[in-house]
């Protein structure tokens, strides 16, 4: 089923946080159908994840904080889409800083981007009314009380008032504003809680397990678990991700919905695997976690599989390779 209510062959579709790392990469997928309008401040997001996007007529950047309010009117550049008449299709709602490490530099950036900048994005979807995806997280889930798969209705354990408060807090009440706006003005409102993800344009040196690890091993550098060689995780492909955020959009479900990969696996084995395929001199080392750790929870897909027809197609193995490939061709791209 395609974006309703566009008068032409192209819907119009904002991505808020089209910097991104999830954000380039749904940026890139959209834009072969769409006329897509990619809304970024460039706190944590990269310039150079758009450079080719911006050669392409489908796409047009705005450089935008949204926790300040949005009038698509206000920009010229935005003339050639028609946004006055064909309106808006759909928002995809990913701005927020999402590294571990943001958590403590950018707090208070955070609690703007999933409070006041969530609004703006929902009072856009009124005034057009558009179909709002928003991208939540796993973390709305917190710690859990136990090992097995978390499914949708699980309500969570979370601190209010932790280093990583205003990130965890933060994507759990930027879901009830969507909830909300959909219960008092009826606009079509999906929320998708996102799993770990990996895969290419992703930031590195922010926290982050598979990108830190691919970059020492090309640099033939010590890997670094923060934990043991019990710690573990699940790992989804960013074009899986992707996939799974365009048929939620085009279903009929709001949600909230599980996205991510349902095989956990060991850090140390993650380490190990990325060694062998770059040939690298690395070895692991073992630290304690510092306080950018968190609690990583497997999710139970079944609501995903069965309402949309979605599961993840890459394995661990395929996903690093094209993620290793990217970065050797792109090292220019990262600081050594």
């Amino acid at each position: 089923m395609p974006y309703k209510n566009s008068a032409t062959d192209k819907p119009n579709i904002i991505v808020s946080g089209a910097a991104g790392f999830i954000g380039t990469n749904l940026c890139q997928q959209l834009v072969t159908q769409n006329h897509v309008i990619a809304i970024d401040n460039f706190i944590t997001g990269k310039e150079s994840n758009i450079d080719l996007l911006l050669q392409n007529p489908n796409f047009e950047f705005i450089r935008h904080d949204i926790t300040q309010p949005l009038d698509l009117e206000n920009f010229p550049e935005l003339k050639k889409f028609q946004v006055a008449v064909q309106g808006i299709q759909a928002i995809y709602n990913l701005a927020c800083p999402t590294s571990p490490k943001d958590h403590e530099q950018y707090a208070l950036e955070i609690i703007g981007a999933n409070s006041s900048g969530v609004k703006n994005m929902l009072d856009l979807a009124v005034q057009y009314q558009s179909i709002f995806i928003h991208t939540s997280s796993q973390h709305v889930y917190g710690h859990a009380l136990d090992t097995k798969p978390i499914k949708e209705d699980y309500l969570g354990l979370v601190n209010p008032i932790d280093s990583r408060s205003a990130y965890d807090e933060g994507k759990r009440f930027a879901e009830t504003i969507v909830a909300n706006y959909q219960r008092k003005f009826k606009i079509n409102t999906k929320i998708a809680r996102v799993f770990t993800t990996f895969g290419p344009k992703m930031a590195i040196k922010e926290g982050r397990a598979v990108p830190d690890f691919i970059l020492h091993a090309l640099n033939n550098k010590d890997l670094i678990i923060y934990g043991n060689e019990q710690t573990e995780n699940t790992f989804c492909y960013i074009d899986d991700i992707i996939d799974g955020l365009v048929k939620l959009a085009k279903s009929d479900l709001a949600g909230p919905i599980n996205l991510g990969h349902y095989e956990k696996h060991a850090l140390k084995d993650v380490a190990e695997l990325i060694i062998k395929m770059t040939g690298s001199k690395s070895k692991i080392i073992y630290q304690d976690p510092d306080w950018h750790a968190a609690s990583y929870n497997i999710p139970d897909i079944t609501m995903a599989k069965e309402s949309l027809g979605w599961f993840p197609l890459i394995d661990l193995e395929e996903g690093l390779k094209k993620t290793i490939e990217f970065m050797q061709t792109n090292m220019r791209l990262y600081e050594v």
